[in-house]
């Protein structure tokens, strides 16, 4: 079969004078007036990068190990993925302490527009107190952060997966894109924890139906610790031909993530919890976490068609789904220690998936 690939949709790059409209929006406070001749030189730095598509302008030698150990790796993807089996060893060490992620995936805390923190919030904290009273380590992951922090950001995923899985890399390669100036993604930091938890509990809200945004991009960008590429330079970066090819030829989408244990807490106050939760949780088992039983997994209605003002204190009158909430993080625990413990099948070797994608 011949490797064919698709163009046409993309626009053209930019002139340079909406290119100069788009980068000085970012420096509409009157305090940047007296530094507009410094700022017309960074421009001139910024265009000739983009018109050069200086993605990682920092590179290194892949090395030994790497298909092509000569080829040029971003320095910024390099230390990500170093990092990432410094923790799957850490992860693997049968003595490292019992550690879950907690994933606050509300939109919403008291530092940005809304003034008030989120029930979501709240609840995490309460399954936090759990697993620490059970001597876990616990690391909470606050995806509302993405609104509150300055210039924090998780890139939406570019669907390389699309035209090949192994054009998608694992850890990402896509971003940081200085030419682009698609920067301070915070996904490495996120990939990290992931990679160092033996468990992963998200706790939700629904949005119209759906998971916020920002708990949707992450899960976006997820998509590499699913059968993604760890190797970079046997695509050449980003070269839709050959990772093409590399597929025809037989991919084993490997699950970066798989043996995990995992409970969700989905919560609304008027429709969608429970497609939520199932959407949720065929997301994780499909890339090989461990369902952590019927306690593990809630979906609850907290003050059903309510006023939003009095939410909290409806939360606070709610004491079973509070401690259905410690229930979830309870039985994320039991289902860590008997995943470690070798008591919990991980994989169904020697099984082959006939339809592996």
């Amino acid at each position: 079969m011949t490797t064919t690939v698709r163009k046409g949709q993309a626009p053209a790059k930019l002139g340079r004078d909406e290119f100069h409209l788009r980068f000085r929006r970012a420096f509409q406070d009157p305090g940047y007036e007296a530094l507009d001749r410094e700022l017309a030189a960074i421009e001139d730095v910024a265009w000739d990068a983009y018109q050069n598509g200086r993605k990682a302008p920092h590179t290194v030698k892949a090395g030994p190990g790497f298909h092509d150990p000569g080829y040029d790796l971003s320095v910024e993807w390099k230390e990500a993925r170093d990092r990432l089996i410094g923790a799957e060893r850490h992860q693997k060490n049968p003595d490292s302490r019992n550690r879950v992620l907690l994933i606050n995936a509300s939109a919403r805390n008291d530092g940005t527009c809304p003034g008030e923190m989120s029930k979501s919030w709240r609840l995490t904290q309460m399954a936090k107190e759990v697993l620490i009273n059970e001597g876990f380590e616990a690391d909470v992951l606050d995806l509302s952060l993405l609104n509150s922090d300055y210039d924090r950001h998780i890139h939406p995923c570019k669907g390389c997966v699309s035209t090949a899985m192994p054009l998608c890399h694992w850890p990402c390669s896509c971003y940081p894109n200085h030419g682009e100036r698609q920067v301070n993604d915070w996904m490495n930091e996120i990939y990290e924890r992931w990679v160092l938890a033996h468990g992963v509990i998200i706790v939700t809200p629904v949005y119209w139906y759906q998971t916020p945004a920002v708990l949707k991009l992450m899960i976006d960008r997820l998509v590499c610790a699913d059968g993604g590429n760890p190797d970079p330079s046997s695509t050449h970066g980003k070269k839709a031909e050959e990772a093409k090819q590399i597929e025809r030829d037989g991919w084993d989408y490997p699950k970066h993530l798989a043996g995990r244990a995992f409970g969700l807490l989905v919560h609304g106050d008027v429709a969608g919890v429970e497609g939520t939760r199932r959407s949720l949780s065929d997301w994780l088992e499909w890339m090989g976490l461990i369902n952590s039983g019927s306690f593990g997994q809630l979906d609850r209605y907290i003050g059903y068609y309510e006023s939003y003002a009095d939410s909290h204190e409806t939360l606070d009158k709610d004491v079973a789904v509070q401690e259905e909430t410690r229930n979830v993080a309870r039985a994320v625990a039991t289902a860590v220690r008997e995943v470690r413990a070798g008591r919990v099948a991980v994989v169904s070797q020697p099984l082959k998936n006939p339809r592996p994608e």
